[in-house]
């Protein structure tokens, strides 16, 4: 029986973990932690439960009953699992998340430094750019674990390491500028940290994305010449758990940087631009986009995957290459023309299929 090293587990660890963390990940714990203030720790835990947690539990479940989606699907009825599937893998791709993706990281990564003027144009550059690169890394879906395991992770996991401990450092030499004394906690954030952390956690949306990522990890271990059932459903369980792991370990930095912060700003992305400019003077907002860039593209090179994978399986007749190359060339058109009408219409639907989803994790515990 083919045995991994903890070496092997540990970089599938980093792919999923990176997958997961994108940008939105990035910006709210620093605002969750501002507004719990002296709660942080509780709101952070919550928050983790319900968002890590709840991802975790769904690559968990789709390896319990099978190796994909459908396979979960499949514990109501074959037509159902299709449906569900299908809807995810649109919903949290090219009709949602990996649009955004395009335009998150060119409004906190490059507008900061280009200004208001000839925004369009330098839009439709930077997407271009960024999508051909997500397509670049996604056309070898075996070497997933290499590119966004071993080469990408490292460099967004130092850059946070770099804001978290120059923030702590900042706060035991007594503060300066918005750096200091944690405050005390604001709203909800007073009178029930732990739920209004787990509410957050679970508005994050990030189950679903669980049940889509799970074919990414199934399919590296595999790769590594694991073929047993059981042995595989093991690795995944771990894999998984040390991504939930990394999850939990950046947001406490990120909600630490939040709650030390004592001017109050309008949101997390905000922050850390006013964080690091502090910190890093004009290094810090290259330091602070190198970060926004590399979860934008980890995340996106996971969506790309992912969603080719499952619709070549689909449709094996279209290759996955063709596939890739279309959902990248439509989520580059979306995020620069009517991103935010799409996001009206599929988000309602999203908000809708979670609970389904939910329970259909349980019933494969159940099961």
């Amino acid at each position: 029986m083919k045995k991994l090293s903890i070496k092997q587990i540990l970089s599938v660890s980093l792919t999923l973990f990176a997958i997961f963390f994108g940008a939105g990940n990035m910006i709210f714990p620093p605002a969750m932690g501002q507004l719990a203030g002296t709660n942080y720790l509780s709101a952070l835990l919550g928050f983790i439960l319900t968002d890590a947690g709840i991802a975790i539990l769904g690559v968990t479940a789709v390896v319990l009953v099978g190796d994909s989606m459908t396979d979960l699907g499949n514990l109501v009825g074959k037509k159902f699992a299709v449906f569900l599937s299908i809807g995810v893998y649109l919903l949290i791709g090219p009709l949602f998340a990996l649009p955004r993706t395009g335009s998150v990281s060119f409004e906190l990564a490059a507008l900061p430094y280009i200004g208001s003027g000839n925004k369009t144009l330098f839009s439709i550059l930077f997407t271009a750019m960024f999508f051909l690169v997500t397509y670049y890394l996604s056309s070898n879906p075996n070497k997933i674990v290499d590119v966004v395991g071993k080469a990408l992770t490292p460099f967004l996991l130092i850059s946070i390491l770099l804001i978290f401990f120059s923030t702590v450092l900042t706060v035991v030499k007594g503060g300066e500028g918005i750096i200091g004394k944690i405050s005390e906690p604001q709203g909800a954030y007073a009178s029930i940290p732990l739920f209004q952390g787990m509410i957050e956690g679970y508005n994050a949306l990030d189950g679903p994305a669980g049940l889509a990522f799970s074919i990414i990890v199934i399919n590296a271990i595999k790769n590594f010449g694991v073929k047993d059932k059981k042995t595989i459903a093991k690795y995944t369980i771990l894999a998984g758990l040390g991504a939930a792991g990394f999850l939990a370990l950046v947001y406490f930095m990120l909600s630490y940087v939040g709650a030390s912060t004592m001017t109050s700003f309008t949101n997390g992305g905000a922050l850390l631009h006013a964080l690091t400019n502090q910190l890093f003077g004009s290094v810090g907002g290259i330091i602070l986009g190198i970060a926004v860039l590399f979860a934008c593209l980890t995340t996106s090179i996971g969506l790309t995957t992912s969603f080719a994978d499952y619709f070549h399986k689909l449709l094996p007749n279209i290759s996955y290459k063709k596939i890739s190359a279309l959902v990248c060339i439509f989520s580059f058109i979306i995020s620069n023309i009517g991103l935010s009408q799409l996001i009206e219409i599929s988000l309602p639907i999203l908000i809708m299929i979670y609970p389904v989803t939910v329970s259909l994790i349980l019933l494969s515990f159940c099961k």
